[in-house]
């Protein structure tokens, strides 16, 4: 059995990998199940019924560490799957109280050099990270940069660290978008989405966008957060109301994402942006910061890096309109075919 763990079926694109993952293994007649701290979340409806669902029905990690070992210990799998860094950090910790013959798989989310540092504990959680991962038998990269950083930084031998591109249903995507959807005022359409956090960077894309100066372009903003209110002053204040749409969490973000001109990427930290992969498969280009993780090794004419705020907003005045009545080919390379990567994981585990 291959157990994943997650805190919740939250709409992340950390939440939303795993899910993917775990649903390709269950097609594939493998034996998986997940553990989470609280069955809650958009992205439950999306499991398919038969995948058994842990709910430990804990509110933090701190109240979940006990339930989480008896849970593994019950369950006794070949591998456990864990995505995010202060669960990673977890798992590690209690290996000692979990089965001797299981393997513990930690895929890192964001680049650590960028997310450690905008921890609220950032020596503590680097200390870990440096004291941790080096036990974990499978350490999972999304790019290049990443596997370098844990090598460098974190002491971790480069035999355990394996490059795992993330798995995009491009079939799903291009056939959800057949029927676009496009906040169109006759300039140009911009999209945006993620979790309204500080780490995604929305508050200076408005800014941003507000420099455009054409009141004709629009900018579609999908995903919910703590900050959504911050972000509607925000938006007051810079007098862009009329042009700023917030649509919330999106089933099918893929239509907005196929409609748009342009999907843009203002984080200030990640590992390898879900959203701005599924863009690509939708046909539409990129536009993303300097610090958006490992996108940029993505050797893609469709995608532009902008260094600092100036070349973002320049980037951004130079977009072409598309053509609405054509529906545009996919620019995402086949390393992120869903079948492709879901490959790579079969070759792990018939090691296992």
């Amino acid at each position: 059995m291959i157990i994943f763990i997650l805190p919740s079926f939250a709409g992340g694109g950390a939440e939303r990998v795993t899910v993917n993952l775990l649903t390709e293994l269950y097609n594939l007649n493998y034996s998986v199940g997940i553990i989470v701290f609280n069955k809650s979340g958009p992205l439950l409806s999306i499991v398919p019924a038969d995948i058994p669902i842990y709910n430990l029905n804990t509110k933090s990690l701190k109240l979940s560490i006990i339930p989480l070992i008896k849970k593994i210990q019950q369950l006794n799998p070949k591998v456990v799957f864990s995505t995010l860094g202060y669960v990673n950090v977890a798992l590690l910790a209690i290996s000692w109280f979990l089965p001797r013959t299981m393997e513990i798989w930690i895929r890192e989310a964001n680049l650590p050099s960028i997310s450690l540092p905008n921890n609220d504990h950032p020596k503590f959680m680097s200390f870990l990270y440096w004291l941790l991962y080096k036990h974990a038998d499978r350490i999972i990269c999304t790019s290049i940069r990443m596997r370098y950083e844990f090598i460098s930084k974190f002491a971790v031998s480069k035999n355990t660290i394996n490059i795992l591109p993330n798995p995009v249903d491009i079939h799903k995507i291009r056939a959800s978008t057949f029927k676009i959807k496009r906040f169109d005022n006759g300039g140009i359409c911009y999209v945006a989405s993620g979790r309204l956090t500080y780490q995604k960077g929305f508050d200076r894309l408005l800014y941003w966008f507000s420099n455009i100066n054409n009141k004709s372009s629009t900018l579609v903003i999908l995903g919910n957060g703590d900050l959504k209110y911050d972000l509607l002053r925000k938006v007051k204040s810079l007098n862009i109301q009329k042009q700023v749409k917030f649509m919330g969490f999106c089933h099918n973000p893929w239509q907005w994402y196929a409609g748009a001109d342009v999907f843009l990427l203002p984080s200030r930290w990640e590992g390898m942006p879900n959203s701005a992969l599924e863009a690509l498969a939708c046909g539409t280009p990129v536009i993303a910061t300097d610090e958006s993780g490992g996108i940029r090794e993505i050797y893609n004419n469709s995608i532009t890096i902008a260094k600092n705020s100036q070349e973002f907003i320049g980037a951004m005045k130079k977009v072409d309109i598309k053509n609405k009545n054509l529906k545009y080919d996919s620019l995402l390379p086949e390393k992120y075919i869903k079948e492709n990567v879901i490959h790579i994981i079969e070759k792990w585990l018939a090691d296992v």
